[in-house]
Order: structure tokens, then sequence, then C-alpha cells
């Protein structure tokens, strides 16, 4: 039997995509699948749907970064906070999408890339020395400031809203979005062929659209 495919979309930025990423193996146990890396930039996601990112509201802000440090314990995953944060993504993007030349991006290239974000706190993640240093180790196929790869992540992230994506990390099957690092166990049970998922999708459309709020009026 084919394996099922997974898209998962992340970006860098998100400590939520990198415990998703890092917990993602956990939930595939025993699972024939292949997953389909796709980095992409969130703040596109944010500017096309009109919205804030968690960091960029204080008090949402203070509490993501404290959950995110309780998550990464109680899950055994290493997760340090950066110097700061946000931060520019796109050098990350961009590096990991040019690493391949055919512009497939593997776990490992994602591996590194997060672990230099979220596994050596007290530094910044653009510090352009040490991007410098994980370009070097990385080895892309091309430089990251060619225009073939600045493309690419803008076709990913204009393709990832066209399927529905919102947020990151989403992994998409078929024609359904898993958001979040805590939608990993609903994902696992679908794959698996969990009969609730038989009729979720008509249960849901069930309930008509109601107040509407207009941007900008209280």
């Amino acid at each position: 039997m084919a394996p099922t495919t997974i898209t998962c979309y992340l970006d860098f930025i998100s400590p939520y995509a990198y415990l998703a990423f890092a917990t993602l193996p956990r939930y595939l146990e025993g699972l024939t699948v292949s997953v389909r890396y796709e980095p992409i930039l969130f703040a596109g996601l944010l500017k096309h749907h009109g919205q804030l990112g968690p960091a960029e509201i204080d008090s949402k802000r203070e509490w993501t970064y404290r959950q995110v440090l309780w998550l990464a314990r109680e899950a055994g995953v290493p997760l340090e906070l950066p110097a700061r944060h946000p931060f520019n993504p796109l050098a990350l993007l961009r590096l990991a999408r040019a690493r391949s030349a055919t512009g497939e991006v593997d776990r490992a290239t994602c591996d590194a890339v997060f672990r230099h974000v979220w596994c050596h706190g007290g530094e910044p993640a653009d510090d352009p020395h040490r991007l410098e240093a994980l370009v070097a180790q990385l080895q892309p196929a091309c430089p990251i400031t060619d225009p073939a790869v600045k493309q690419s992540l803008i076709d990913a992230t204009q393709a990832a809203i066209a399927r529905g994506v919102f947020g990151v990390p989403t992994f998409a099957v078929h024609d359904r979005l898993f958001w979040g690092q805590d939608s990993l166990p609903m994902l696992r049970q679908y794959l698996r062929g969990d009969a609730w998922f038989d009729n979720d999708r008509q249960r849901v459309d069930q309930v008509a659209q109601g107040v509407r709020r207009t941007q900008g009026r209280a």
C-alpha cells in the first residue's frame, strides 16, 4: 500500500511549529505515511487573513513563551527562547528551500534550522554571523539570495493560502487540515481511520454563520 502523504507547513519563527516538528515522529509511529516539509512565511498568512501574530499581542506573547517552555518540558524536547522574538525569518526560510536543487526540503534541513533558532538560548536567531555559519553547515545548492529561491518561498506561501492554511504548523492530508501542535493526536486518529471522521464535517456544516464583526468598529 502506498504511503499517505502529509504536507507539513511550518515557519521557523514559530515555537509551536518547532514543538510539532520535534514530536511528529511519535505520532506517526506504526503508520504508513510520508511527510513533505513546506517552509512558508507565517507573516504572509497573517497579512492575508488580517491578523496579528501571538508575539505581537503583549499578554498573548507572555503566555506563548510560558506555555511553549512548559510544553517542551512535558514532551522532553529541548527548547531555549532566542534573544529576540519575533525576528525576520526570511533568510532561514530561503536557506531551507535553497539547500536542495530540486526544491524538496528534507527533515534534516528543517531540524538544523529549528535548532539554530530554539536550542541556542541567549543568541539572536537572525545574527548575521550565526546565519553565515549555518549556511556553511548546510551548504545550499544555490545562494539564498537567488531570485528563484525567493520566488519559491512566495509561491509556497501563496499555495498554502489557496489550500486554506491560516497558521503554522499545519498538517495537510487529503483535503483536510490539522492546525497546531495540539492537533497531532487528532491527526494520528484520522490516519488510523477513526470512523469519527466519517461525518464530522456534516456536524460542523450545520452551524450557521452568526454575527460578523466589522473591522475597526466597537
